[in-house]
């Protein structure tokens, strides 16, 4: 098999005791020179630190390994999380077929977003599996509101020269860009002539993943800096829900800089993580934090109990691409895509009508240098995720371990690379620097309804779905597989409100809010509830010139819920749906209530 070790990745082991003793409740402290201009100005340790919050799981007793949350929660054993194997893996996409993106419905995207062409008589077969190379140290991603002068300068050169590549340079920043869009914008297709997609399934998680990893390595040797880290923006903590300042200065640092942004951007404008184009924010920033932290807890915590809920739907070869997202795609991730990106309808700077550009469509979202560091905060939260232990681990169906995708290194070598290969972030030579996750904590408390509603007050499920459209808030009873259930029965299967066949039109910005026992006067401002269950929501983007629509799953974990709601014991419950943007356009086939094995 082909190496891909540099000249600067030669030693065995990495200079840091991430991987020494390493258990989900040891304490390494591990120091990582950052920057090459001055070795002393920026020092952090990446090995710990996450969850300074008390933990106050009462159910799931998640075991937060506290000490390890970046290398033990990698080097662990994968648990089991299906022991259902199902078809083919998703192949590597074959160049030859790579045709017309479209930014929606049959407009296309104004240049190729295909990659540059394989060398002369290489076929997608003859491409060699990348190794991740063994390097000396690893690269410290740092949040982005604490890093500091020196390292700003490394990374606005750096993509300034990646700026000045050739354009048919696969490094070169345009070229960087095309590879979200081929993947997202219906250039790709596998068997059958269907849409290759990577975000609304299990494979949004490890594309974004590797896409990353050689972004980050082709920057760092740019700048001839082999421990060169991308940053994250921290939209998770309270001191990172703002724009990260460093892309926002056109005169300082150009480079990092994009004129296709939101307002919101602008003026220290504070985060809505729930945000979805609606019309000017009204909650309060306290209430907005409140809102943020919860959508935090619900994502991370009650909606992702299980491998599945978390990654998303399977997607083996010659299914339907998108069916159905996992809870950190959902939500913050689109969101903070829609709240960076141009408000659809208005007018860019170039003249031109807007399609949410940058940030807020697939085909431009990675132009827009601050998408590294949203998905780079996206990718730890994959980390942070599995440090719960138990059954939060990574799956182990072998379609999804040995799905490919294909990449150019920064020698400009192509090479496939397997979901496999990619699940432990220590051995593929990086590392998060610690930041406090309160949201850790933030179960919500508060309750907006008084005792328990009537199922017989509102209509059967039955009698509501299918439903046409969702244009206005909707009430309706559900009958749950079962009642009482123990805490083994609990700890075996997960209670799921399942959304089915979700059909709508892909160019709207959409989102809709779920509530148990709340009628149809809850507010919808204030998430901080315990009847809170989750919100879909869904970005911009075309599969075809065809613009079908396409049904997917949504699926919210309940069984926190509803012991939060006193209602382990009912045989019916109800759940309220308020439609929140563009769901006039969305309708659903069925919901029903199914238990999931954790």
């Amino acid at each position: 098999m082909a190496s891909s070790t540099l000249l600067w990745c030669t030693t065995k082991t990495p200079s840091s005791n991430c991987l020494t003793n390493l258990s989900f409740f040891s304490k390494p402290s591990c120091l990582f020179v950052h920057g090459k201009r001055n070795q002393e100005h920026f020092k952090v340790s990446c090995c710990m630190g996450e969850h300074n919050e008390k933990m106050n799981f009462d159910r799931r007793d998640l075991l937060l390994g506290l000490g390890g949350l970046y290398g033990a929660a990698n080097l662990a054993p994968l648990a089991s999380a299906s022991d259902k194997l199902t078809d083919e893996p998703i192949p590597a996409p074959s160049l030859k077929t790579c045709s017309t993106a479209y930014i929606e419905g049959n407009i296309p995207v104004p240049y190729s977003c295909c990659p540059p062409p394989l060398p002369d008589g290489m076929a997608m077969d003859d491409v060699p599996y990348y190794e991740v190379p063994e390097c000396s140290q690893l690269r410290v991603r740092t949040a982005a509101q604490v890093v500091d002068q020196d390292f700003i300068d490394d990374y606005n050169d750096a993509i300034s020269i990646m700026k000045n590549l050739d354009a048919s340079d696969p490094r070169s920043f345009q070229q960087q860009a095309n590879i979200h869009c081929a993947y997202c914008n219906g250039a790709y297709t596998t068997v059958g002539g269907k849409d290759l997609q990577v975000h609304f399934n299990w494979l949004f998680f490890p594309f974004h993943r590797w896409y990353l990893y050689f972004y980050e390595r082709i920057l760092g040797s740019l700048i001839d800096e082999s421990t060169f880290a991308l940053p994250y923006w921290n939209w998770d903590n309270p001191d990172g829900m703002y724009f990260p300042s460093m892309f926002n200065q056109p005169n300082t640092y150009p480079d990092l800089y994009d004129t296709n942004r939101s307002v919101n951007t602008q003026n220290g404008t504070f985060m809505d993580l729930n945000y979805v184009n609606t019309e000017a924010q009204t909650a309060t920033q306290s209430q907005l934090l409140s809102n943020n932290l919860t959508v935090m807890y619900r994502q991370m915590i009650t909606n992702a109990p299980t491998p599945l809920t978390f990654f998303g739907e399977a997607y083996p070869l010659g299914t339907v691409p998108t069916s159905g997202f996992g809870t950190i795609e959902n939500m913050p991730h689109t969101p903070v895509h829609l709240w960076t990106g141009t408000n659809p309808g208005t007018k860019l700077s170039n003249g031109n009508t807007s399609y949410g550009e940058d940030m807020g469509n697939f085909y431009s979202a990675s132009i827009d240098p601050v998408f590294s560091g949203h998905h780079a905060n996206v990718d730890r939260m994959w980390n942070i995720w599995k440090s719960f232990g138990g059954k939060r681990v990574d799956l182990t169906q072998t379609d999804w371990l040995e799905s490919a995708f294909f990449f150019y290194d920064e020698d400009c070598n192509p090479w496939r690379v397997k979901v496999q290969d990619c699940l432990d972030t220590v051995k593929m030579g990086y590392c998060y620097a610690p930041m406090a996750t309160p949201w850790v904590s933030y179960k919500p408390q508060k309750k907006t309804t008084k005792g328990k509603l009537d199922p017989s007050s509102v209509m059967a499920a039955e009698s509501i779905f299918p439903l046409s459209k969702l244009d206005k808030a909707i009430s309706f009873s559900i009958k749950r597989p079962a009642t009482s259930r123990s805490q083994q029965e609990k700890d075996e299967k997960e209670e799921i409100l399942k959304f089915k066949g979700i059909k709508h039109d892909n160019k709207e910005y959409l989102r809709f809010d779920v509530f148990l026992n709340a009628d149809k006067t809850v507010n919808t401002d204030e998430l901080d509830k315990i009847e809170y269950a989750g919100s879909y929501t869904s970005l911009p983007h075309a599969h075809n010139a065809s613009h079908e629509f396409v049904p997917r799953v949504f699926n919210l974990a309940i069984t926190e819920l509803l012991e939060d709601n006193k209602l382990e014991d009912d045989p019916t419950i109800v759940v309220t749906v308020v439609p929140k943007k563009g769901c006039q356009v969305l309708s659903i086939q069925s919901v029903n209530i199914e238990l999931l094995d954790c």
